[in-house]
Order: C-alpha cells, then sequence, then structure tokens
C-alpha cells in the first residue's frame, strides 16, 4: 500500500483516493459541506488555508493545506 503525505505528517491511502482538485468552485464547495454535515470530512490542514480537497472511495472527504500539483507529483511512482 503506497502513501500520500497531504500535509503536517498526515498520511492518506493513495490507492483510494478518487480526485484530488483545488476548492475554489461551487460544487467542490458543496461536496465539503455535506462531508462536514455527514461527519465525513477529515481537515489535515492544521488551521491553513485549504489549497486541496480529496476524494476517497470510502466517502470520506479530505483537506490539505498543500497545493494539488504538489500532490500529484507526490503520487507520480519515481522509479
Amino acid at each position: 500500500m503506497k502513501l500520500l503525505n497531504v500535509g503536517n505528517g498526515n498520511v492518506v491511502a493513495a490507492d483510494r483516493v478518487i480526485a484530488m482538485v483545488a476548492p475554489d468552485s461551487a460544487p467542490i464547495k458543496r461536496i465539503v459541506s455535506e462531508a462536514r454535515d455527514k461527519g465525513t470530512l477529515i481537515d489535515a490542514t492544521y488551521g491553513r488555508k485549504t489549497r486541496t480537497v480529496i476524494v476517497m472511495d470510502s466517502d470520506h472527504v479530505v483537506l490539505s493545506g498543500i497545493e494539488t500539483v504538489t500532490l500529484a507529483n507526490r503520487t507520480e511512482d519515481k522509479n
């Protein structure tokens, strides 16, 4: 199982990530709001600005303070 560092010492299972998106659009804000209401939101920003919203296959939504491009580069295989 490959882990993805989402910042501040937090990791998620990289093979369970469905999407990593910017938090700016209204549909993504709605996804975050619905996850908060359902109790499936995981805030890994440690009070920083949310720069990436990660949607997991378990219906959890993870907020990260790291840029989407940086996280995408971390998922690429370095071989």
